[in-house]
């Protein structure tokens, strides 16, 4: 029972992924300069 066809993945979702590792890094840089300006991981909390 071998499979030879190859998964496909639609190219929506590759863009998808793409772009949401890019908001993740931006936010994570983002939570960084925050913590290195004001020593608060969540500025206004706390």
């Amino acid at each position: 029972m071998e499979s030879n066809e190859t998964k496909t993945v639609e190219k929506e979702k590759i863009v998808a992924e793409k772009l949401n590792g890019r908001f993740a890094m931006i936010g994570f840089v983002a939570l960084v300069g925050a913590y290195l300006t004001t020593g608060q991981i969540i500025p206004g909390f706390i």
